[in-house]
């Protein structure tokens, strides 16, 4: 997907919620304002922890705060736990004015949606959950890049290899992936004309996880998902998902049909990351992968 039409189209959303206006409709809040208000309607905060859930600075939310404090909107309280710090909470004044401004946006989204069947508005919602999604994800990955493998990677991202094995005591005698022969030489390994292998490099430049695509043993069709592992610290920030859409994408240009995996019970996360992209469970295995203990295979259809 080309980016610029998405940025083109987020910039009209933007100005089409009059997000960059002095003034939420008729009421005399500033968007900022609109969103502190909002805030503070789960209960009592800080300057610094409504400038976290907005994403600006806290030097950003203090002016803002300040005006809503002089027109008694809200109120600074002392923390509870922390002498140091304090409290906002809504006024009685600050309430009405959250209630009329609910209404008047709720109006407001009525009417947007008035133009929409009720297929249309299931395909907003779903589309707007799933691009909020990604922005979240792509914050949270800031500083991690995803590259191809180098030879200067061999012996880290085999170390990440055998630590998780380990974790999860997928060991060699098994016949897991830690006991591949050549689990110290990844980068020669994958340097087919239809092989690839990524690494995850974290904001030091440490190699904590990988994963690539190779030809299925006997279906020239068909890539295999291989080597897939991650340290607890690339765990919940999407960059699993994101690699493993990343190979997709690759196996087909490379021109794959489908792509297969096996994996183990044990690997709870991985097969429902594999679940969600799609991957559906097979009644046994193709090819001849050679991994008797994985007793989960699944397959994707590349269209």
């Amino acid at each position: 997907m080309d980016p610029r039409p998405l940025r083109a189209l987020s910039r009209e959303l933007v100005r089409e919620l009059g997000m960059l206006s002095q003034q939420c409709g008729a009421l005399a809040l500033s968007p900022l304002e609109a969103h502190l208000l909002i805030e503070l309607e789960n209960g009592p905060a800080t300057n610094q922890q409504l400038a976290e859930r907005l994403r600006i600075d806290k030097s950003n939310a203090s002016r803002p705060l300040a005006r809503l404090a002089e027109r008694d909107l809200i109120s600074w309280h002392p923390h509870p736990s922390d002498g140091r710090s304090k409290e906002a909470r809504l006024t009685q004044a600050g309430q009405a004015q959250l209630l009329a401004l609910h209404q008047e946006m709720d109006q407001a989204t009525e009417q947007a949606l008035a133009q929409l069947s009720p297929t249309e508005g299931e395909r907003l919602w779903d589309g707007l959950r799933l691009y909020r999604s990604a922005l979240s994800r792509a914050r949270r990955q800031q500083g991690y890049r995803i590259r191809p493998i180098t030879p200067a990677d061999n012996p880290h991202i085999a170390a990440v290899v055998r630590a998780v094995s380990a974790e999860y005591g997928l060991t060699a005698d098994k016949g897991y992936g830690v006991a591949d022969p050549n689990l110290d030489f990844l980068h020669e390994t994958y340097q087919g004309d239809r092989s690839r292998y990524w690494v995850i490099e974290g904001p030091d430049g440490t190699i904590l996880g990988g994963g690539g695509i190779a030809p299925l043993a006997g279906e020239e069709a068909i890539c295999e998902l291989q080597k897939m592992y991650f340290m607890p610290a690339l765990r919940g920030l999407g960059l699993g998902r994101r690699l493993v859409l990343q190979a997709m994408n690759e196996a087909r240009a490379l021109g794959y049909q489908r792509c297969y995996l096996e994996t183990t019970g044990v690997l709870r996360e991985a097969t429902a990351l594999y679940e969600s992209l799609g991957f559906e469970h097979l009644p046994g295995p193709l090819g001849n992968t050679g991994h008797d203990a994985c007793e989960i295979c699944m397959v994707l259809t590349l269209d």
